[in-house]
């Protein structure tokens, strides 16, 4: 990624013009030119480029009050944690906030279906992120019987229309799916069960779901299908390599926000004068020095 010019904007895609993204047939992953790893020294000088942009547009969101809402799907392992935090590291939580809401209580099942979700969506001056959203209906609600096929329908329906609300009152809505493919997926969910770290991610619904690939995709075509409007569009991120996933996927998000450098304002520390005042002998207590 190369530097931006002070104070210029950067363009962003209209969505409202943006052409459909290409479809996913079957089990296999879109390839790109070159499938070698990205060296960890590259990944790191491009993701603090992106990540100073970041901060540039977080200070733009805040000046021009904008309002995003960025929806990340995808099958387990697909890496939109990894993702999330790449993209969320760098910049400011009161700005930036991650949804990633539990499954929904007794009350909340007699509610009407989006209505858990509308307390989280943003306001003025705020980038709101939903690790995974509304869009649990159409995935893992339907393959799993959580939802009847008449509500799944009745969403697919209705989504588009409340998209479409939603950024008619100003919301920037961006909708992301990581694509992985059988082998990867398998691969990494693997690596969750011996790794002390991450059996975390291992839910019984994650083993459950690992033998209905199919079904998974034919809901996720048909969700494409159904959902994929002028107003908010399907982006397709290939994730086999979760580090190439992470800057590519953070370099699309700025380019659409339009945004510009704001001037900064130069910082100097004061003298400060220190030794007036000293602390009495109070038996604190310290944690031990094991490092």
């Amino acid at each position: 990624m190369t530097n931006e010019k002070k104070n210029k904007i950067v363009p962003a895609a209209s969505l409202s013009k943006e052409k459909n993204p290409k479809r996913i047939s079957g089990n296999s992953v879109p390839q790109r030119k070159g499938t070698a790893k990205i060296p960890e020294k590259k990944y790191q000088q491009e993701l603090r480029l992106l990540h100073e942009e970041l901060v540039h547009l977080q200070s733009w969101v805040i000046a021009k009050g904008l309002k995003v809402c960025i929806v990340f799907e995808g099958r387990d392992g697909a890496g939109k944690g990894g993702t999330i935090k790449a993209l969320t590291e760098r910049v400011s939580p009161r700005v930036f906030r991650v949804v990633a809401l539990p499954a929904p209580t007794e009350r909340e099942k007699t509610q009407m279906y989006l209505q858990r979700y509308m307390p989280y969506m943003p306001a003025a001056g705020e980038v709101v992120i939903f690790d995974r959203s509304w869009y649990n209906r159409a995935g893992v609600e339907r393959v799993m019987g959580f939802c009847t096929q008449e509500q799944t329908h009745q969403f697919l329906e209705t989504v588009p229309m409340v998209e479409r609300l939603m950024v008619e009152s100003g919301i920037i809505l961006i909708k992301y799916w990581l694509d992985v493919s059988p082998e990867e997926q398998e691969r990494r969910l693997r690596a969750r069960i011996d790794d002390g770290r991450k059996t975390w991610k291992l839910s019984e619904i994650d083993i459950r779901s690992f033998e209905l690939w199919d079904d998974y995709s034919r809901a996720r075509d048909d969700m494409f299908a159904a959902t994929d409007s002028l107003w908010a569009p399907w982006f397709v991120a290939n994730s086999e390599d979760k580090k190439r996933v992470r800057l590519n996927v953070i370099h699309h998000f700025l380019q659409h926000i339009p945004y510009k450098r704001l001037p900064k304002k130069k910082i100097k520390l004061p003298k400060r004068k220190i030794g007036k005042y000293h602390s009495p002998d109070y038996p604190l207590k310290h944690i031990p020095e094991i490092f």
